[in-house]
């Protein structure tokens, strides 16, 4: 995954993020640095941010939340998520 934070494969596209808990509300806020800024309301406790992370980005894309999961960076702010059933340019498109 260069440069470009959407790489597709298995049916879907892996999506670089960095995560950014404990915020005052959900939501896309661009790029930071080759990878796709987050912000969660949810604190970085118990999984409470991993898991808005997946239903707010199955909500943002339309899909199922079994569709989205977190490949790695379970207790890191950088994490890699597949969305299933999704093209990196709608993935693109949307953010």
């Amino acid at each position: 995954m260069a440069d470009d934070p959407f790489k597709s494969g298995n049916g879907g596209v892996f999506i670089r993020c960095h995560v950014q808990p404990g915020a005052s509300k959900n939501g896309v806020s661009g790029l930071h640095g080759n990878s796709v800024k987050i912000k969660l309301h949810a604190p970085p406790v118990d999984g409470k941010a991993n898991t808005e992370l997946v239903k707010f980005i199955a909500e943002f894309f339309g899909v199922p939340k079994s569709f989205v999961e977190i490949k790695s960076g379970h207790s890191s702010r950088q994490k890699v998520l597949f969305v299933n059933n999704l093209s990196p340019e709608t993935a693109r498109t949307l953010l």
